[in-house]
């Protein structure tokens, strides 16, 4: 049906089928056009080789096209194998060397520089290494979880949430109580374990602590200006109540040091009881969208940011 408005005209057809356009000078005669760019002589025809045989069930893979070879593996410093495997950084291990605490295929090693070939037997300790590719983890450590490998006891740790799906063997960087809940990495990356863990390197890290009685603002500055504990000195970078929570019992603490039980302490110290105590932050890691007892692989943008703020300070 016609839309109202003005009437359609009807265009008389003009076009002429004996009638052919001039190609544009632009456009390139199409791939099948027999003629060629230069000459009016037609162009060969190329003949079509099959290699394989079709049939209309088979399904291409990499094998219908040869078998996919990997590049075979390079050897590796000795140093840089024994950081890989977990057990320290690349500057301990040199030290390790050259103490004779290093063994390749039962001859004890202490030249800097030795590289290891992938089928060599590396032994620390009686303990066979193995070169395993850097693996980096992030848990929301529930509570009433031991933060070690393995414990005498049975109690529940870390590497027990895993659940058997980290083949790599890692070590949980640094420690939290086993009351304490929130973020923890785990690794076997041992250069950035130990860069994240040393006072020196100044890593930042932010506790929610709730207490038994009212936090007075006195007593938040007392925080921020320090004080002497048995262990030294010690502050906070900064202190503030939750605005979240409207008791005044719960405060938020940011601090860099890494001392044993440093946040109960110094709570203890002003005469408070700690009822919980949760990681909230960790190098700049945060828990986002991660429940308590679950974990993640850090991805390749957040490992980046953990190498380059260990490497800056």
């Amino acid at each position: 049906m016609q839309k109202p408005g003005k009437p359609r005209r009807n265009k008389p057809n003009t076009y002429n089928s004996s009638e052919r356009r001039a190609p544009s000078k632009r456009t390139r005669p199409f791939s099948r056009d027999k003629r060629n760019d230069n000459g009016d002589e037609p162009r060969e025809k190329r003949p079509f080789k099959r290699d394989f045989k079709f049939s209309g069930k088979r399904k291409f893979t990499k094998k219908s096209f040869g078998k996919f070879e990997a590049p075979e593996k390079q050897e590796v410093r000795l140093n840089k194998y024994i950081a890989n495997a977990g057990i320290c950084s690349r500057r301990d291990a040199d030290k390790l060397i050259t103490d004779g605490l290093i063994s390749i295929n039962g001859k004890v090693v202490t030249e800097l520089g030795t590289k290891v070939m992938p089928n060599d037997v590396v032994r620390y300790a009686g303990e066979k290494l193995r070169n395993e590719k850097n693996v980096y983890i992030l848990m929301n450590k529930p509570k009433n979880t031991i933060t070690t490998v393995s414990d005498e006891r049975s109690r529940l740790t870390v590497i027990d949430l895993l659940g058997g799906k980290v083949k790599e063997r890692v070590y949980p960087v640094g420690r939290l109580d086993r009351d304490t809940t929130g973020l923890l990495v785990l690794t076997n990356d041992g250069a950035l374990a130990k860069k994240l863990t040393h006072p020196r390197f100044g890593i930042k890290k932010t506790y929610a602590v709730e207490v038994d009685k009212v936090i007075k603002p006195e007593q938040i500055e007392k925080l921020k200006t320090g004080f002497e504990l048995e262990d030294g000195f010690t502050k906070v970078d900064n202190a503030y109540l939750d605005p979240k929570v409207d008791t005044k019992k719960k405060v938020i603490l940011e601090l860099h040091s890494g001392k044993n039980r440093i946040v109960r302490r110094m709570m203890e110290h002003l005469g408070f009881r700690v009822k919980k105590l949760d990681r909230i932050s960790f190098a700049g890691l945060t828990k986002n969208a991660l429940t308590r007892g679950k974990w993640r692989f850090l991805t390749q943008k957040e490992v980046g940011f953990l190498m380059k703020i260990s490497s800056n300070n």
